[in-house]
């Protein structure tokens, strides 16, 4: 009997998480951002599964789950960020701050692009492999590795550095504002 990888519960996609809802939208975010941390844990599960046991129906729901995660929510998030937390910092006058949100903006970027490769490794474990499929190829490996490391940064900058230095210079106006749009673009209605 194949051993199921240990799942931790998620949240359907730009749902409320534990103790973090809309009208507080920066713990939303940092919500959010353990979301992603949970995400990718289960994907190094996945991936080492893979490398001792191989594939079972485990392997197919625990891809299924990042996917769905890096779809729907993540493309969401990185959009709260660029709408919200970005431009007040970009218009501060402050250049080391601006050039960190440049640098954020392009691992948006550049996250979207990796998620092409990594989507499509993972897609090849929705259903059982081919016979004779062992394990991910080493440039699937590599590709799900670069994915991976793509956040440790971005993740440490935005909760250390950005979110709280936009947290300080946006209004509770434009805190509403944030958590009205937030609601809105995941089809919940603003209360």
């Amino acid at each position: 009997m194949a051993t199921k990888i240990p799942l931790t519960s998620v949240t359907l996609p730009g749902h409320r998480a534990p103790g973090a809802g809309f009208e507080a939208p920066f713990e939303m975010l940092g919500a959010c951002h353990e979301r992603v941390e949970r995400m990718l844990g289960l994907l190094a599960r996945l991936q080492q599964h893979v490398l001792v046991r191989g594939w079972d129906e485990s392997v197919a729901s625990a891809a299924r789950d990042v996917m769905r995660y890096f779809d729907q929510a993540a493309p969401l998030h990185h959009e709260d960020e660029e709408r919200h937390v970005f431009p007040p910092l970009l218009a501060s006058g402050d250049e080391a701050l601006r050039r960190v949100v440049l640098g954020l903006q392009q691992d948006h970027r550049d996250m979207e692009a990796a998620w092409v490769g990594a989507r499509a490794a993972l897609a090849s474990v929705t259903q059982e492999p081919p016979a004779g499929w062992a394990h991910f190829s080493p440039p699937d490996e590599a590709t799900l590795a670069g994915f991976t490391r793509l956040y440790d940064r971005h993740l440490r900058e935005e909760d250390g550095l950005v979110y709280p230095a936009a947290r300080a210079r946006l209004s509770a106006g434009a805190l509403q504002a944030m958590s009205a749009d937030m609601m809105r673009r995941r089809g919940l209605e603003p209360g």
